[in-house]
C-alpha cells in the first residue's frame, strides 16, 4: 500500500507558524508582490532578504509538534510506502524525523539566482553576500515564489499517480498545482482523505476530518498502524 501525504501551513501553525489566513499574522503586515515574487527581489532585494530572514528566524526557534511526529512515525513503522510531500519551506518535518519533498523550497537552504548553486543558508542573509560558488553577488532564499514553477512535480505526479490513498493535512486547496493533487490521486483510484481545522468543501475528498493536526493526525496514524 503506498499513503501520499501532502502537508501545508497549518500543521506547522501549532508549532506557532502562522498560515497566509491569519489574521495578524507575518503574511497580512507584507504586499506580497513586493517580498515573495522574482520582480519584488528584483526591485528591492535588501527588502526581501529583511522579510526571509525574520521568517528563518522564527523557523528556527519553532518545534514540530504532534502531528509532525505522527507522520515521521508513520514513516517509520508502516509496512508500506509513505510519500511526504510539504507546501511548507520550514524544517519542521526533518526535525521530527520524516523525509520530505519541499515543493516550494526551504528556508535553511540559499541560491544563486546566476549560475544556480544551492547550499545551507545562514540565518542571515544580505543583498551583497557573494555566492560562495561564483562569487556574483545573486544569492537568494531557496523558496518558490509566486510566478515560479514547484520543484519536483514531475516526481510528485509520478506518486500521486501511483497512491493507493491521498491524504491532505493543514491545506486551504487553493493554491494551484498543489490544490489539483487530489484530483489525480482520486482519478488514478485513489482513496482520499482530508484533514484540516476547517473543511475546504472540496467534494474530491472520500473523507474529511476535522479538528487540530496535532489531534486528529496522531490519531488516524494511530489507527493506520493499530495501536
Amino acid at each position: 500500500m503506498k499513503i501520499v501525504i501532502l502537508t501545508g501551513a497549518g500543521i506547522s501553525a501549532e508549532s506557532g507558524l502562522g498560515t497566509f489566513r491569519d489574521e495578524g499574522g507575518v503574511w497580512t503586515q507584507y504586499d506580497l508582490s513586493e517580498v515573495a515574487t522574482p520582480e519584488g527581489f528584483a526591485l528591492d532585494p535588501a527588502k526581501v532578504h529583511a522579510f526571509y530572514n525574520a521568517r528563518r528566524a522564527n523557523a528556527a526557534g519553532a518545534q514540530p509538534n504532534a502531528a509532525h511526529f505522527a507522520i515521521a512515525r508513520l514513516q517509520a513503522e508502516f509496512n508500506g510506502e509513505v510519500v511526504l510531500v510539504t507546501q511548507n519551506v520550514d524544517g519542521l518535518h526533518e526535525a521530527a524525523g520524516s523525509t520530505a519533498i519541499h515543493m516550494h523550497g526551504a528556508l535553511d537552504r540559499a541560491t544563486c539566482a546566476a549560475c544556480g548553486a544551492f547550499w545551507e543558508a545562514p540565518l542571515v542573509m544580505t543583498a551583497e553576500d557573494p555566492c560562495p560558488f561564483c562569487e556574483v553577488k545573486a544569492t537568494r532564499p531557496d523558496v518558490v515564489w509566486f510566478g515560479e514553477m514547484p520543484k519536483a512535480l514531475r516526481g510528485i505526479d509520478d506518486h500521486l499517480s501511483s497512491a493507493d490513498l491521498f491524504v491532505a493535512i493543514g491545506t486551504s486547496g487553493q493554491v494551484y498545482p498543489a490544490a489539483g493533487f487530489v484530483e489525480i490521486a482520486k482519478t488514478t483510484g485513489a482513496r482520499t482523505v482530508e484533514m484540516n481545522v476547517e473543511g475546504t468543501g472540496n467534494a474530491l475528498f472520500d473523507q474529511v476530518e476535522l479538528g487540530p493536526a496535532t489531534q486528529s493526525v496522531p490519531a488516524w496514524v494511530a489507527r493506520l498502524l493499530k495501536d
